[in-house]
């Protein structure tokens, strides 16, 4: 046994959260994807079965109200609001992430606009910053949304942010951490920035949410989209979140109203009349299978006592342990990280640049390690500190190692 073998099985035996990956359902294979897909709670499928078998197949349409179906968005929102650092009443679930990030930051533009219409003199905003490193879909409903509220669009690096912000910026949609190299950039500071020069800002918090704080309601975050099935675990496609901001609920206007988001919505009325609080970012019926998976898989931080501190100190722990095994197992110019190796800059994944990405990844799969591949030339590796170990960081290096070198 190694050096590094013997520190992993320490360090296993030290974790305060090694029992809670007795919950998940995994196999031999090293799975270092969840920055992806969450693994499945071994809970989910009975709860699921339970939810086609009863509550559809018996109760059928009473389980609207018998089994909570229609209160679904709001209360599993709730579940969701502490791990990102939200009181209740802020969190709705539904949608996609891209259907969210639409509807967060056209409303932000109207408020923006309608701010500078209410002082009569104020600047024209017209303009959106986006993250110029962001998501591809969330560049792509950036644009989108610029042309349907007449705004002019401009890509900035997210450090550039603050210089670039004027008094015509209205919205700035930001990722709290890049998908590709996980960088996490300083949500307080940006956002104090956007408030600054009198805008909104809008956070996406797909690589954060479930893996480190995010203080929402501490940093005065206007409004913030996020997906379920990375580190929440939530199952594939599962519904994404929209938070929208105690003080702003009266005054977001979303572009999308639907019958769900109606102040009386079985009252069938051909004139839309808002409802009240983060009821107003509904819009259609719900996917009750998939919300109702979700709301299982969260479980696991009420039932562990699992706090959203403990899972970022172990998420740092299994991030620098990966590097230093990597240091010592992967042959020197081989690959080169592109995370940041400081705390206060890094999410919870490492991105290794390596020439022969696609293949080596490839390889890795094969046997029996599985992270991701990003073109054109990064390898991925998520850490979900709820089920991953560090036998499981150790291992993972030792076989990239053994990997590049031929």
């Amino acid at each position: 046994m190694s050096e590094l073998q013997r520190t992993a099985e320490e360090l296993d035996a030290a974790d305060p959260l090694a029992a809670v990956r007795g919950r998940f359902v995994l196999d031999d294979v090293t799975y270092l994807d969840g920055n992806s897909l969450g693994a499945l709670q071994a809970h989910v499928p009975g709860r699921v079965e339970d939810v086609v078998r009863r509550q559809w197949g018996e109760l059928r349409i009473r389980s609207w109200e018998e089994s909570g179906w229609w209160t679904a968005p709001e209360r599993i929102g709730d579940r969701i609001a502490p791990l990102v650092g939200a009181a209740a009443g802020q969190v709705v679930v539904g949608d996609s992430t891209s259907v969210n990030v639409f509807k967060a930051l056209v409303a932000a533009v109207r408020m923006a606009q309608e701010d500078g219409r209410g002082g009569g003199a104020g600047p024209v905003r017209d303009e959106i910053l986006v993250d110029a490193t962001t998501f591809p879909s969330d560049g792509y409903i950036a644009e989108s949304a610029a042309r349907m509220t007449g705004c002019a669009l401009r890509p900035v690096a997210p450090a550039e942010v603050p210089g670039a912000l004027g008094e015509r910026t209205a919205a700035v949609l930001l990722n709290h951490v890049d998908y590709r190299t996980g960088r996490l950039h300083d949500l307080p500071a940006l956002t104090a920035a956007v408030h600054a020069a009198g805008a909104y800002a809008v956070w996406d918090l797909c690589h954060s949410a479930g893996a480190l704080p995010v203080g929402l309601d501490e940093h005065g975050v206007d409004l913030a989209v996020g997906c379920t099935y990375k580190y929440l675990n939530g199952g594939p496609g599962s519904p994404a979140y929209l938070y929208v901001r105690r003080d702003l609920q009266p005054r977001f206007d979303s572009p999308l109203p639907g019958w769900n988001s109606h102040a009386e919505p079985f009252g069938m009325r051909s004139e839309y009349a808002p409802a009240s609080g983060a009821v107003r970012g509904r819009v259609g019926t719900p996917d009750i299978l998939s919300l109702l998976a979700l709301e299982a898989a969260l479980d696991v931080w009420d039932e562990e006592g699992v706090s959203v501190a403990a899972v970022r100190t172990k998420s740092l722990a299994l991030t620098d342990f990966f590097l230093r095994c990597v240091g010592e197992y992967v042959p020197d110019g081989r690959v080169e990280s592109v995370t940041p190796a400081a705390h206060a800059e890094r999410g919870s994944q490492v991105a290794l640049r390596c020439d022969d990405a696609g293949e080596v990844m490839k390889r890795l799969i094969e046997r029996g390690v599985v992270g991701d591949y990003r073109a054109p030339d990064v390898l991925r590796f998520g850490f979900t500190p709820l089920y991953v170990g560090f036998a499981d960081v150790e291992r993972a290096a030792r076989v990239l190692g053994r990997t590049v070198a031929g």
